[in-house]
């Protein structure tokens, strides 16, 4: 969520960081806060008049009472004004509930640096690191090879809990945990803190860390309560600082989370292929960062160094792609998505993204830093560690071997009991 004083001070740049984002539909939503918020401060002014002539008529009738003389036509008129008070308070209160709503559907203003475009096909190729192996033999698809060794088996959980869910056992089972435990041990090294987070969140903390559009696509809604299932650990670690406010000597906040992730996946692409790619439920091990304003973007980066840094230990050729304006969501003013290359399928994959919210999810939650000029909201940034099942796809289809069989990673050996490669179980 914008500053309102932007769309008070320079409604143009909002209007043209709207039509950035090719979502023309909500030019008319920056004239609406116009009109809603000259209204919200007429009705606030006339309050502010009303208590400054109740104060003054309060003196009044003390003097008069002092003065032993009729204060009567005085206190008459002064026990009407508490009641108009209210009236515009109500009304005050009527106006800010119907700004934010608004406000909460305008998108965050993007950084300069952004490249402009419509959809994820005009994101910007920023590095390419790693090269593509090259197999002597017909390469297979993942979920193809995990069926064979029998460490994965999607039909049974189709069965018992419908498409987007699988069953992992054996190695397999022991490589998605190898993953996890590398990652955090990865981040430990960065100086993260590690927590597991809740896995439910309340209403409030959903509204705070994304937009509506990704809430309806992403989250599933405990029925009877005021509860959601996170999507990922960074809803409730961000959500663990809401109406907080953080001693800028304590900053940058640096945490990393572990947990399992629940998402719909609503949208164009649909959920019908069999395996890891696009899950209902996966492993995650993510990251967040809260800073000053000035700091972010180096925190950008080094968040952004972490995941091309593990993909790299891991020896899975990856490139890093910058998203275009019409390709962010709407609290992000900049992200990056990181991509791990596919054998099978000859082109890159989504494995992690990186993302700089600027104060947007700060303004929402009420989460601020006390520094020694005052109070500021704070900026907050996540991006992925690993996704296992991401992961996974990768590893199984670039450490595939001709017999059939998957070569674990060298430095996920430690974290495997000492396997070396995944053979029929």
């Amino acid at each position: 969520m914008i500053d309102i004083n932007i769309i008070r001070e320079n409604p143009e740049l909002v209007k043209e960081n709207i039509k950035k984002k090719f979502q023309n539909e909500k030019l008319s939503l920056v004239d609406e806060v116009i009109k809603l918020d000259k209204e919200w401060r007429a009705t606030k002014q006339t309050a502010d008049s009303l208590r400054h002539e109740r104060n003054k008529i309060t003196l009044e009738i003390t003097k008069l009472k002092q003065q032993k003389k009729d204060a009567s036509a005085l206190i008459k008129k002064a026990g009407k004004i508490p009641e108009e008070i209210k009236k515009l308070e109500e009304k005050e209160k009527d106006y800010e509930k119907k700004i934010r709503e608004i406000m909460l559907k305008i998108p965050n203003i993007i950084h300069k640096s952004v490249p402009i475009g419509k959809d994820s096909s005009e994101n910007v190729v920023r590095e390419v690191i790693g090269k593509p192996n090259k197999f002597d033999f017909e390469v297979k698809n993942h979920a193809e090879i995990a069926e064979k060794l029998n460490v994965a088996d999607f039909d049974s959980a189709r069965d018992i809990s419908g498409k987007g869910f699988y069953f992992l056992s054996g190695d397999l089972a022991l490589l998605d945990m190898a993953l996890v435990n590398y990652a955090r041990d990865f981040m430990l090294s960065k100086g993260f803190l590690y927590t597991e987070p809740p896995l439910m969140i309340r209403k409030r903390v959903v509204e705070g860390v994304m937009s509506f559009q990704e809430m309806e696509n992403m989250m599933y809604k405990i029925e009877g309560e005021d509860l959601y299932m996170i999507g990922t650990s960074e809803h409730p670690l961000i959500g663990m600082f809401i109406d907080k406010t953080i001693d800028e000597k304590d900053l940058p906040v640096k945490i990393t989370g572990f947990s399992p992730c629940f998402r719909k996946e609503i949208g164009a692409h649909g959920i019908d292929e069999k395996g890891f790619f696009r899950v209902h439920q996966f492993n995650k091990q993510e990251m967040i960062v809260i800073c000053r304003p000035e700091d972010s973007y180096r925190w950008y980066d080094f968040m952004l160094n972490c995941t091309v840094g593990i993909f790299k230990s891991l020896g899975i050729p990856v490139r890093v792609l910058e998203c275009c304006s019409g390709d962010l969501a709407d609290l992000k003013a900049k992200s990056a998505d990181t991509e791990a290359w596919s054998p099978r399928q000859k082109k890159y994959f989504e494995v992690g993204s990186v993302t700089n919210m600027e104060e947007a999810q700060a303004r929402r939650l009420g989460i601020k830093i006390a520094g020694k000029s005052g109070k500021y909201y704070a900026h907050t940034l996540n991006n992925t560690v690993i996704a296992t099942s991401r992961a996974l796809v990768a590893i199984l289809e670039n450490y595939q071997n001709k017999d059939g069989s998957i070569t674990v990673p060298k430095v996920l050996i430690p974290y495997m009991n000492g396997i070396k490669v995944i053979k029929k179980q």
